[in-house]
């Protein structure tokens, strides 16, 4: 039989495809199995049929691969400030009594007002004072068809803590950057800083001494990302300044209408940017508050759970809640579903890197338990979940945070980059292993006080 004649086989059955009583017989399959591994990493037992099975359940997990939709890079000012209405939203929603918030509002209304003037500004600057008696030349050497607003700074400073454009030259439509050879250093750290895709254009004024052959070549050799084509010489006779910026003034006929609304879109996803990572900071300190919480949740639950696998219920439940409340601060609109298999992705790589045998070792010689109570194999494995938690909580908010507003996780993208995830949550993690201390000592002395075993006091 050919290959032609084979009939076709059919594809596999999805999870939902199973009965109802199949799905869950794997669900507290796969959770039983976990708790068993647990006991593997502390007493040594189990079995291998439990890590075959195990494995089996999440190649289950695993199968439905779900297409990641990736939004388009915004291109026009309408799209650019829908993007950023949409953050001053979760600002409104993270942090409503924040006074920021008409000044962001207001920001982008500026911005699109920008977008429709009809004059052009340009930005002319330089490390040296600039010459008050060429400015009416500049300025008559550019006029042109559409009304002029030339930008004049004071002398570029030699030293700066950050190297930032302030917004008055950062938000032109255009940068002359008037520059005598030889090039300094700090007018390349300038010249690097410039907001991309800022329009540059260098002037290079020469003296009679200088070659402009070997000014141009020596400005190319130590500045590569210079375009040749806006690179304008001048021997520094005003006369000549016209024709010098001959070229630009060319370019500013030509693309003149359309650049203010260029510079809008350029502002707004700088703008964009900026308040990603305000958004950033903000999320991240909700988060360390729900993820202490949690694992805490989770710590008391395993301890609590006399049942073999009870605990795994309790590890799940709370950490498909955090996911959910994850989700709602990145802006993640994944069903609980999806959000789950990211984290099985997840939770796969931090066992495969020990994650679970190292936080229980180290929980181990740190507090040194003894003695036979209820208390000595049940904490080291709470303490385990916890930590367990605290690493994956990491680890699925560097996930989110890469996949704010993006509608489906990408769960084959997530399997290839999950040990990376892991990897780098665990360090850090491990950076931070005296704060995880500190704070079991609080819960564990909260139980022996009587005072229950959910969180540590001021979590």
């Amino acid at each position: 039989m050919t290959a032609q004649d084979r009939p076709p086989q059919p594809a596999p059955a999805p999870l939902s495809a199973l009965p109802p009583w199949g799905r869950k017989a794997l669900w507290l399959s796969a959770g039983g199995l976990v708790a068993e591994l647990g006991l593997r990493q502390l007493h040594g037992g189990g079995s291998w049929l439990g890590l075959g099975a195990l494995a089996g359940g999440w190649w289950w997990l695993a199968r439905r691969q779900i297409n990641q939709s990736v939004p388009r890079r915004p291109t026009t000012v309408e799209s650019w400030s829908e993007r950023c209405q949409s953050l001053v939203s979760q600002f409104d929603q993270l942090d409503p009594a924040s006074p920021l918030q008409g000044q962001r509002a207001s920001a982008i209304q500026e911005l699109l007002t920008g977008a429709g003037r009809e004059d052009l500004h340009l930005a002319l600057v330089s490390s040296g004072p600039p010459a008050p008696q060429r400015l009416p030349a500049f300025q008559a050497a550019l006029r042109g068809t559409r009304p002029l607003r030339l930008l004049v700074s004071a002398p570029l400073p030699s030293h700066s803590p950050d190297w930032r454009w302030s917004d008055p030259f950062a938000t032109s439509d255009a940068v002359i950057f008037h520059l005598r050879p030889p090039l300094m250093a700090a007018d390349l750290r300038w010249l690097e800083a410039l907001p991309r895709p800022l329009p540059l254009w260098l002037l290079l004024e020469t003296s009679a001494e200088q070659a402009l052959d070997a000014c141009l070549a020596e400005i190319r050799s130590q500045w590569p990302g210079a375009d040749a084509s806006q690179i304008l010489p001048w021997d520094g006779q005003t006369p000549h300044l016209a024709t010098s910026l001959a070229p630009l003034t060319e370019w500013l006929a030509r693309e003149g209408r359309q650049l203010p609304r260029a510079t809008a879109v350029r502002c707004l996803e700088r703008l964009h940017g900026q308040w990603q990572a305000d958004l950033e900071r903000l999320r991240r300190g909700q988060w360390r508050q729900l993820r202490q919480r949690t694992q805490w949740l989770v710590a008391a639950g395993v301890l609590l759970t006399p049942a073999m696998g009870l605990d795994v219920l309790v590890l799940t439940v709370a950490n498909g809640l955090m996911l959910k409340d994850m989700a709602r601060l990145w802006n993640c609109p994944w069903t609980l579903e999806q959000s789950r298999a990211a984290a099985t992705e997840v939770g796969k790589a931090a066992l495969a890197l020990g994650v679970l045998e190292w936080g229980t070792q180290a929980c181990a010689a740190a507090f040194q338990l003894h003695g036979a109570t209820w208390l000595v194999g049940g904490t080291l494995q709470a303490l385990s979940a916890a930590y367990l938690t605290r690493v994956i909580g990491h680890a699925m908010a560097d996930l989110m945070a890469r996949s704010a507003g993006v509608s489906e996780p990408d769960l084959a993208a997530i399997k290839a980059e999950a040990p990376l995830l892991v990897a780098r949550a665990a360090e850090a993690e491990r950076l931070d292993w005296g704060a995880f201390l500190q704070e079991a000592r609080i819960w564990l002395s909260q139980g022996e006080r009587g005072q229950g075993l959910a969180l540590p006091e001021g979590a």
